[in-house]
């Protein structure tokens, strides 16, 4: 396998040379501390297996590539063996003949980096490069807010989740253990039920009896099924399970014991309760907007610094985000620096961190406490100062979430794992943090040689 890797700063090409000077990518990558992030992942220590396509470099540029096209996985290689600039975004140039053949290329890498980068580091590294190069200038103020990007998988129901879990059984688990131990398929009535299933989705209109109707049969035939599958497998002395078969069964058998403590008792809060068997790790979390009081997928307690948004926190499970205020205002001062304002919703504003910002003295947007102010001018100064931080909050902080959901792929987490949806939205973010501080660097760069022709007309003139 031969290929070219290029170095900016020990190779001088053309093609080099066009890339960061006229495309948009090429000023993307000038806003990404490279060395830095090459230095998170462990270097390969063992001289076996084929040589890699990518340098480390690569790994980083791929996943920024990813969110910045909003491409599958499938199309952003197409794309990559065709695009020279993509290629050089990655720190390596193909030959017209070379192509990576491997589909799943780009899913490896998310898997990859979800076992290797750590978040934490690598936000810092990001942050703190912007910070040393100037381009984050406000960093006295702090925003912070809760977000949830959702996974996808289709809208949960008690009936849908039940079904699933049967025909996982009756047209996975028994048909492939009987084919690979030789054993004779036993009869069942699967396909009645898939009947009876059929014909309850089909109805326009789904009332509560029929609904509670084939959940009680839904949850007989699963209970049944389990039992099915564990009498074959006592059939096969010394006969183990694969881990992953092993780990879905368990799913299901916990999904068969929080169904039947809601059908006892529908008032009942199940904890941990499952909504998918093939993401059990999500969790529904109850948001209380008005068009979408319950979401599922992962939590998030967003920051942002000068128009960047950092990740403090996340999470599959629902936790109360005003218990990170603290939190959130330490880890700003590690890497921004001094925290002096601060802007957040109304749910933050609890009487602890009301005596943490007092303490620290920090500015908020919170509702004053206490006796009204006597002087007139200082509390309508103070008022002003406010609004202006809740207005900013409310504009710049909650208009980037959107930002990143329309058009950084993060309004539906198409990763299969845990790990892999933590490095999607990881990669959402800072992709749109750094077209961000491209267009920042762009912005600034006009104003100085707007400023530079100014000043050189006037001297003509004179």
């Amino acid at each position: 396998m031969q290929y070219t890797l290029l170095n900016p700063e020990t190779t001088f090409s053309s093609k080099w040379y066009i890339f960061k000077k006229t495309t948009e990518l090429g000023k993307i990558y000038e806003t990404i501390a490279w060395t830095e992030l090459e230095q998170l992942l462990p270097p390969k220590t063992s001289p076996k297996g084929a040589p890699a396509w990518l340098k480390p470099q690569g790994y980083f540029g791929m996943m920024f590539l990813k969110h910045y096209t909003g491409l599958s996985d499938e199309k952003l290689l197409d794309l990559f063996h065709s695009c020279s600039s993509m290629q050089l975004f990655c720190g390596i140039l193909l030959e017209e003949h070379q192509q990576i053949k491997n589909n799943a290329f780009v899913s490896h890498i998310r898997s990859y980096l979800s076992k290797h980068l750590d978040i934490k580091d690598f936000q810092k590294v990001m942050n703190s490069y912007w910070k040393k190069s100037g381009d984050l200038e406000n960093t006295h103020l702090l925003m912070m807010d809760a977000t949830c990007f959702e996974s996808y998988i289709r809208y949960p129901t008690d009936v849908k989740l039940l079904w699933e879990c049967c025909e996982k059984i009756h047209e996975k688990f028994i048909p492939s253990f009987c084919r690979e131990n030789k054993l004779k398929l036993p009869r069942t009535v699967f396909k009645d039920k898939r009947k009876h299933y059929l014909a309850y989705s089909k109805n326009r209109k789904k009332g509560h009896r029929k609904t509670l109707r084939i959940r009680k049969k839904l949850l007989n035939f699963l209970e049944k099924s389990i039992q099915l599958f564990k009498e074959l497998q006592s059939l096969v002395i010394g006969y183990e399970l694969n881990i992953k078969t092993k780990n879905t069964f368990s799913v299901l058998e916990t999904v068969l014991k929080q169904q039947k403590e809601l059908i006892e008792d529908p008032t009942k809060s199940v904890e941990n309760r499952i909504v998918s068997i093939f993401k059990p790790y999500v969790r529904p979390i109850k948001r209380g907007k008005e068009n979408k009081p319950v979401e599922f997928g992962m939590k998030v307690h967003m920051c942002q610094t000068d128009g960047i948004n950092w990740i403090e926190h996340l999470s599959f499970s629902a936790f109360n985000e005003c218990n990170r205020l603290t939190t959130s205002v330490l880890a700003h001062e590690e890497v921004m620096g001094k925290c002096t304002h601060l802007a957040a919703d109304n749910i933050y504003p609890t009487n602890a961190n009301r005596k943490f910002i007092t303490e620290n003295g920090i500015k908020t947007n919170f509702p004053k406490k206490g006796r009204k102010e006597t002087d007139f001018a200082k509390a309508k100064a103070e008022k002003k100062e406010r609004n202006e931080l809740g207005k900013k909050r409310s504009t710049v902080l909650e208009g980037s979430f959107g930002n990143e959901k329309n058009n950084y792929m993060l309004r539906k987490i198409k990763a299969l794992k845990a790990e892999t949806e933590l490095i999607w939205v990881l990669f959402g973010v800072y992709t749109a943090n750094v077209v961000l501080i491209s267009k920042k660097r762009e912005r600034k760069k006009k104003e100085e040689q707007d400023k530079k022709a100014e000043k050189f007309n006037r001297i003509k003139a004179a």
